[in-house]
């Protein structure tokens, strides 16, 4: 991957994220919050794919390299798409955002997944953002509430309403997590900004991050969790 246009820290999560559903070949896809595109983009290459997203802003920028259906919404258009009509469904940095209907959309994907589909959620660790408030921007009054568990704040998207993996489970049982893997335990601690735009220092954390997303430690206060879901 490489897109000038996209910050570093985004290039880089997406380039691990898909090469952790590098597995994902001639499948019928749903991406649900696709944002710009980027991701319903990269596995059309190969795979049939379905976008959805609510922000007409977003849309205005789609990435198009190749051919995917793009449709605008949320939850209802969710309810309208045809059962068991997918063998993946991404939902990355989504759910955080929309507290109140996520165990709606869940139960939703539960639905629109195939016997054996694979959901692919990426979601905000708590303790990573802990991790990053103290070491990084020393925001310790944030850092503690964060502790204390309220919400975070993300300057695009609004309050950030972290939940636990297993709450994946108790909104819909059907579904048994596969994998968990750590994603950005290392970068966002860097404090040298310059030295991100390195190919070699782009190449060296991809590989460091990929070698620690299994071991539970790291995971533990990574940044993110990648978690592949079964419908049993």
């Amino acid at each position: 991957m490489s897109n000038p246009t996209i910050p570093v820290w985004e290039h880089l999560q997406k380039q691990i994220t898909w090469d952790q559903l590098s597995f994902l070949h001639n499948k019928n896809i749903l991406d649900f919050g696709s944002g710009r595109g980027l991701t319903a983009d990269h596995f059309a290459e190969d795979n049939q794919v379905t976008a959805i997203e609510p922000s007409t802003d977003m849309l205005k920028d789609r990435v198009t390299d190749h051919t995917y259906t793009q449709l605008e919404g949320s939850l209802s258009i969710l309810k309208t798409l045809p059962s068991e009509s997918f063998d993946a469904i991404l939902c990355h940095n989504v759910l955080e955002y929309a507290p109140e209907e996520r165990p709606r959309i869940v139960q939703e994907f539960v639905r629109l997944l195939k016997p054996d589909g694979i959901l692919s959620i990426l979601k905000h660790n708590r303790a990573g953002r802990i991790m990053q408030m103290a070491v990084l921007l020393n925001q310790f009054d944030h850092a503690n509430a964060l502790l204390d568990g309220n919400c975070g704040q993300s300057a695009k998207f609004g309050a950030i309403s972290y939940y636990e993996d297993n709450d994946l489970l108790a909104w819909a049982p059907s579904l048994t997590i596969e994998t968990t893997l750590g994603m950005r335990t290392f970068w966002d601690l860097q404090q040298n900004q310059d030295i991100q735009s390195d190919p070699g220092w782009q190449q060296n954390m991809l590989d460091l991050e990929s070698r620690v997303s299994t071991i539970p430690a790291f995971q533990a206060v990574a940044f993110f969790h990648h978690l592949l879901l079964r419908k049993n």
